[in-house]
């Protein structure tokens, strides 16, 4: 592939409205509607399921299916509590992070619409000092700016309502994206962009190829368990978000030492099948991809765990996008990592011959 950006107007035209698009686990669905009105031009027909997972098929008729794979969802929060006198507290939906929270804007998502409301927290002045609370689960609260339960029911805000940041999408120095749900959003992102490329490219697959925007993974690969056993594949190849260790507070002696800017991160594990996986490094190092490694003990925890151990052992590989700051509100990706990951995916997918065998012991 050329050496020029992949990434055109139109492209980050699509990234943007995605992201600013809120997607909470469980209710993925004007997130998926984004995105498959994008696919469409590249993909020959759609498949869906009772959840939400969206898959768009390229040879939709050929016996021998790969899949490439992202998901959709975004950490959020539900409404747990409405105090008598009109103050808001919540549960995780996803592994949201308590100690950002204060301070922060939200959304909470209502039939009559978005309410918004704030994570109020006491003043400085007013804390002792001596030993001050750190925000928790049971301390933090949202404020929608009501004297009581009767006007927060009023404005349609009841229990089991979502709540979501309101942080959109930009550009940092150039070449730094932020914005909250780039995990994974940015993975639904780069396979859309893989199938984008094979169409401009006119390349022509000899087998089914799966772009698969899974629902539910911020809960347990929910959405990636179910929908591989609809599709299944014959090997899968996932792309997920891993951590920058290189930011302050983070021991490279547990985490591993991968860094944003410096290419894709291909994964050891178990659920890792050594074969794709070095078809993918093998595909690096003859297109000068550059790429970084990282292992697992015993999980990934990313849907390649569940497309592994599914329909008696999927042969699946993870490629992870090197992000920094998971589940804040400003989550920052390189845009060299993202367009190397794309073009990983892409040759790695033409290397991949109809009917290929990936047993473990040919």
């Amino acid at each position: 592939m050329s050496k020029k950006s992949i990434l055109n107007k139109k492209s980050l035209t699509f990234l943007e409205k995605y992201l600013n698009n809120a997607s909470p686990t469980g209710a993925e669905y004007s997130g998926q509607k984004i995105w498959m009105e994008y696919l469409k031009p590249y993909v020959d027909t759609f498949i869906t399921d009772n959840y939400g997972t969206a898959v768009g098929i390229i040879n939709p008729d050929a016996s021998f299916k790969v899949v490439i794979e992202g998901h959709a969802d975004e950490i959020s929060w539900y409404v747990n509590y409405i105090t008598d006198n009109g103050l808001i507290y919540v549960i995780r939906n996803g592994g949201s992070d308590h100690q950002i929270a204060p301070s922060k804007k939200v959304n909470i998502h209502t039939k009559k619409g978005l309410v918004t409301g704030i994570f109020g927290w006491p003043a400085i002045h007013t804390r002792n000092r001596g030993k001050e609370e750190a925000p928790a689960l049971d301390n933090i609260f949202i404020d929608v700016g009501c004297k009581n339960k009767k006007e927060v029911e009023a404005l349609g805000v009841h229990v089991g309502c979502m709540i979501t940041y309101p942080d959109t999408f930009f550009v940092l120095n150039k070449n730094y994206f932020v914005c909250r749900a780039l995990d994974n959003r940015m993975g639904g992102f780069m396979i859309a962009e893989v199938a984008r490329l094979l169409h401009e490219n006119h390349k022509k697959l000899p087998f089914g190829l799966y772009i698969t925007n899974s629902v539910q993974e911020e809960i347990g690969l929910r959405g990636a368990e179910m929908i591989t056993h609809t599709i299944k594949p014959h090997a899968a190849i996932v792309t997920d978000v891993c951590h920058d260790t290189t930011t302050p507070m983070i021991e490279k002696k547990r985490e591993g030492e991968t860094e944003i800017g410096k290419g894709p991160v291909i994964s050891y594990a178990p659920a890792v099948q050594h074969k794709v996986r070095d078809l993918i490094i093998e595909t690096a190092e003859r297109e000068k991809i550059p790429f970084q490694r990282l292992a697992s003990s015993r999980a990934t925890g990313t849907d390649t765990d569940a497309f592994a151990y599914s329909n008696g052992g999927v042969p699946s590989a993870l490629i992870s996008l090197p992000l920094r700051y998971m589940h804040t509100t400003v989550e920052m990706v390189h845009r060299d990592d993202v367009e190397n990951v794309i073009k990983l995916i892409y040759e790695s997918l033409l290397q991949i011959e109809n009917g290929q065998s990936f047993s473990y012991f040919d």
